[in-house]
């Protein structure tokens, strides 16, 4: 486990990669944390199997993405990229975490991706988010015991695959620095110095494919720039004029 300076934030972003967070919710945190709320992220693995890079690089790029994107804390769970399950070990892991930082809202994995580990994830994220508020189990962080903790939100971003979405979030004025925040994971995207081997994602197309994602989820709501989610539960609102 890397990074455990963890203190009690508003929104805790989940990863199962090192950038996943960047990738589909770095407008949202961006946005969020200009709202003036607080947000740490947890990457639950270092991303060991990915094709270019090693975990030691990319724990420094999301160090380095932490500190750009203004968050309190970097916390990475050290599970194993591509064989993690969803087990007890690996629930009471997170469950630390949610109780440490006790955040309102969780956002995580797709419920549904091209790759594996993203809707496992999603599942994990989910399970540690309801366990988290049991009395009976019981976890300590840095020795000390935890009360339970569980948040009022779980939020699904969306990734790969171009899943029907139940809110988007308009990041109009945040995308520019979402892609700032993209690139300074520079041993997996466009590098054109890069000698390594080229990926899926390692081309200028995917960046440009991420933007058109987020101009695709945003003419649902006639903005030019936004993220999409999904949710567990229904969204209750006060006011039918806070929806778009």
């Amino acid at each position: 486990m890397s990074g455990s300076i963890l203190q009690e934030v508003d929104i805790l972003a989940i990863g199962v990669h090192p950038d996943d967070v960047e990738l589909c919710a770095g407008g949202t945190v961006i946005k969020h944390i200009d709202l003036g709320y607080t947000l740490g992220i947890c990457d639950l693995t270092k991303g060991e199997l990915g094709t270019r890079g090693t975990p030691e690089i990319r724990l420094q790029e999301a160090e380095e993405s932490a500190k750009f994107l203004g968050m309190a804390f970097r916390i990475n769970l050290g599970m194993a990229d591509g064989f993690f399950g969803v087990s007890q070990e690996n629930i009471l892991k997170l469950i630390e975490v949610i109780r440490a930082c006790k955040p309102k809202i969780v956002i995580g994995n797709a419920i549904l991706d091209r790759h594996p580990d993203h809707g496992r994830a999603s599942k994990l994220i989910s399970e540690a988010c309801f366990y988290s508020g049991l009395l009976k189990i019981e976890t300590s962080w840095k020795g000390t015991p935890q009360n339970r903790h569980r948040p009022n939100a779980v939020y699904h971003y969306i990734q790969d695959k171009n899943l029907n979405a139940d809110f988007v979030v308009d990041i109009t004025p945040f995308f520019q620095k979402k892609l700032d925040a993209i690139k300074i994971f520079r041993s997996q995207f466009f590098n054109p110095d890069s000698k390594e081997p080229n990926t899926p994602i390692s081309s200028l197309d995917f960046l440009e494919f991420v933007e058109a994602k987020s101009r695709s989820y945003a003419r649902e709501i006639n903005v030019k720039y936004a993220e999409a989610f999904n949710v567990e539960r229904a969204i209750g609102v006060n006011d039918l004029f806070d929806l778009l």
